[in-house]
């Protein structure tokens, strides 16, 4: 998976359509190998973000889980703490 693309689900609070969004836009750019799209397929590019955020959000607005919700805050210094020792010099 792509590491810019982070988990959405389960979390306290819930994911922000901001998210989803940004989420959408990485996905469709990983796939379509385009950063920002040619006039001519922009119509097409914005299409596909817009799709995938809605269908994002649907899936997380029924998923369930009996997990308890992590912490934003929590779950970033884990990562920090990843990154830190995976780049340690």
């Amino acid at each position: 998976m792509c590491r810019n693309i982070r988990q959405l689900n389960n979390f306290e609070p819930p994911a922000t359509s901001a998210e989803v969004q940004a989420a959408a836009l990485q996905f469709v750019r990983k796939v379509s190998g385009m950063n920002k799209p040619s006039k001519a397929n922009e119509q097409y590019f914005d299409e596909a973000v817009h799709d995938i955020a809605h269908i994002t959000q649907h899936l997380l607005d029924h998923l369930t889980t009996s997990a308890p919700p992590k912490n934003r805050e929590e779950e970033a210094a884990k990562a920090r703490a990843r990154s830190a020792a995976r780049f340690a010099s």
